[in-house]
């Protein structure tokens, strides 16, 4: 399966749910868009990552970048291979002594060790068919610059262990009453296609991947 580059467009604060961000990717030379939930640790790995922001004390992923530099281990690029049940799959693509190896990893920390190798970040076209989210006008382009408080905080570290399937329906749980699975089952589909163009308007990807997600699961019944 032939697969698609993707370049990190933004990094944003969920206004959904407390504690979570929204990492959007979005593939090389197209405008489709994948919306990937994270928590704060990843966001804030990414945020240092993308700022190549110097820490007092190496970080995990600075620490798993040394150990693998140190024993000659090289990653050649992270592929986010399959996408179920509203988690991201993916993997390091490593080599070793000419042995690729893939090893099975978060996607968000997939991501994070990428910016800290400088290779590539790919998918596949299953995968933009499935998750993918098609940006029309090129205006609602947004700053690529994540903010992210208390860079050098290493008690974030907590935060790693949020499971994968939490990593990516954080909104499930969300106290928005508006996007709560059960009103958007409520709704006729004309009403979820204009709340879904508001969301993507209004640059809410995490919004829109459930709404999305709501109208392909119709469409399959």
């Amino acid at each position: 399966m032939e697969k698609i580059p993707l370049r990190i467009v933004t990094l944003s604060y969920s206004h959904s749910q407390s504690g979570a961000y929204a990492l959007i990717l979005e593939e090389v030379g197209g405008k489709r868009r994948l919306p990937i939930i994270i928590g704060g640790y990843e966001a804030q790995a990414i945020a240092l990552g993308l700022e190549k922001i110097p820490t007092s004390r190496p970080m995990t992923h600075e620490m798993i970048r040394n150990l693998m530099e140190h024993f000659g281990i090289s990653l050649e690029e992270v592929y986010i291979h399959r996408f179920d049940s509203g988690v991201f799959y993916a993997v390091l693509v490593c080599r070793f002594e000419g042995i690729v190896k893939e090893i099975d990893v978060r996607t968000s920390d997939a991501v994070a060790l990428a910016l800290r190798f400088g290779c590539a970040i790919l998918t596949n076209e299953e995968i933009m068919q499935a998750a993918g989210i098609i940006m029309e006008d090129e205006s609602q382009q947004i700053e690529s610059t994540p903010e992210v408080n208390d860079v050098d905080d290493e008690d974030n570290d907590e935060d790693e262990d949020v499971d994968d399937e939490n990593e990516q329906d954080y909104l499930s749980g969300s106290s928005d009453p508006v996007f709560s699975i059960s009103k958007l089952r409520d709704m006729i589909d004309w009403e979820l296609e204009d709340l879904l163009k508001n969301a993507i308007d209004n640059e809410e990807y995490e919004k829109a991947s459930i709404i999305r997600d709501e109208l392909k699961r119709r469409k399959k019944s």
